[in-house]
């Protein structure tokens, strides 16, 4: 166990008796029943408390057994509040010899990143412009007013009905970049407004859950595109990501589907289908399951309102096709604009890197111009956007420049690309892992 000035703390000694544990035994401590983690030096037991983290389980269980500094100070924006929660989870202190990182992680460029981020604060990075926000909120309901007026205007006929769902699905992918912004707590100084917000976006402007959202992003950005952890490369058996799963995939002879293929039936799989439909049912299905009933009412309102503004133009079938319809077309945007990003990079296995260099490897920026900026609801900053989730995103361009000089310093690789060419890569290296499973299944 852990080495105690004279005796161990459960012992009925003073609380001043600290104890002290080393990385190896801290790493034994990463199952499901059996959670520490390390947090500016301090060891956490955070085995019963996961079930009550505001953020999911999921997301906190996955940094067990490791140092969670940086991806504590990334998601939480008022650390003392949470400091609140984490004091009577304290076991102990890392043993005075024992480095601050685990696992021979580079110490300097951990200590470079944290200046950077105390930088980032010093400038005002992390704080959010009212107006940029108001008028972006603005704008998405400018665009449901002009749908509504359109149809009373000019009637039903194909023509408008096509035009209002592009208005719709503008306003809809719009407002899905917005509760993004509300979900990372990235608006407000206090996290209970961001939260009361999003819930308003993502479930009045959306029908969707913020909490099921949360849960499920979350994990996406404490360890993203590693297997097991990152939901969004939990790919179920469909596709084959990266370099070593279709190499597993072909070496057990699983074919699932022809995945050889799968560069191609993408098209016909994933940007058409996943809002309408997989989302859609997960989204309904965990509102029931785990009783998020303020959601619920939320996403109700939302349909509601969909369904009073639009039956007296449509009729029930038609405006229920109309909706469809509109979830198609966003389904692609959204598709295209959330995996460029991320697919082309490096998917595997858990490496226990450092924050930036995880962070570095899974992203990739898109050059920036006012229609990228807009149209990717800023993501095309993906790489400061996953260092910083908090920070505002009309602010990433002025920590791109410190990000990019860190990252020469140490030889990390900082990838940005075409708008054009990020889509492009996406079905590229779909390919190249399909080519691999062939290769794998037929060979080896």
């Amino acid at each position: 166990m852990g080495k105690g000035g004279e005796q161990g703390g459960d012992s009925g000694e003073p609380a001043a008796q600290i104890r002290f544990y080393t990385w190896e035994e801290i790493q034994k401590h990463n199952l499901r029943t059996d959670k520490w983690l390390v947090i500016e030096r301090k060891v956490y037991n955070i085995t019963k408390w996961a079930k009550r983290h505001p953020g999911g389980q999921r997301v906190i269980s996955h940094c067990a057994g490791e140092d969670a500094t940086d991806a504590f100070q990334a998601f939480h924006i008022n650390p003392t509040l949470v400091q609140k929660f984490l004091k009577p989870l304290l076991i102990g202190e890392l043993a005075p010899g024992e480095p601050s990182q685990d696992r021979d992680k580079n110490s300097q460029l951990v200590e470079d990143f944290r200046t950077l981020r105390k930088t980032a604060e010093d400038m005002n990075l992390f704080r959010a412009s009212p107006l940029f926000f108001s008028f972006y909120l603005g704008h998405i309901i400018a665009m449901e007013v002009l749908a509504w007026l359109m149809i009373s205007y000019f009637g039903t006929g194909w023509i408008t009905t096509l035009i209002l769902a592009c208005i719709l699905t503008t306003s809809q992918a719009q407002a899905g970049w917005l509760q993004h912004d509300f979900g990372h707590l990235s608006v407000f100084k206090k996290s209970s407004w961001n939260h009361v917000v999003h819930k308003f976006v993502i479930g009045h402007l959306k029908g969707a859950s913020a909490n099921w959202w949360n849960h499920r992003h979350f994990q996406h950005h404490a360890k993203p595109n590693i297997f097991h952890k990152d939901p969004d490369v939990n790919m179920l058996h469909i596709f084959v990501l990266g370099d070593t799963q279709p190499v597993e995939y072909g070496k057990k002879k699983l074919k699932y589907l022809p995945y050889n293929h799968q560069h191609e039936y993408f098209f016909l799989i994933f940007p058409p289908l996943l809002i309408p439909v997989y989302f859609q049912i997960q989204i309904i299905s965990t509102m029931i399951k785990h009783k998020f009933w303020a959601d619920l009412a939320w996403a109700i309102s939302y349909y509601l309102r969909y369904f009073i503004t639009y039956i007296p133009f449509y009729g029930i079938l038609g405006s229920l096709c109309l909706l469809t319809f509109v979830r198609f077309l966003e389904s692609h945007w959204f598709v295209w604009v959330t995996q460029m990003n991320h697919i082309p990079m490096e998917i595997d296995s858990e490496k226990h890197r450092d924050w930036l260099s995880s962070q570095m490897a899974a992203t990739c920026n898109i050059e920036q111009s006012f229609f990228n900026d807009w149209f990717t609801g800023h993501l095309n900053f993906q790489i400061e956007h996953h260092l910083f989730p908090t920070m505002p995103r009309h602010n990433f361009w002025k920590v791109k420049p410190l990000v990019k000089s860190l990252c020469a310093k140490y030889g990390v690789h900082y990838e940005e690309k075409p708008l054009g060419k990020a889509f492009i890569d996406v079905v590229g290296s779909l390919k190249k892992s399909g080519d691999l499973w062939l290769d794998a299944y037929l060979h080896k």
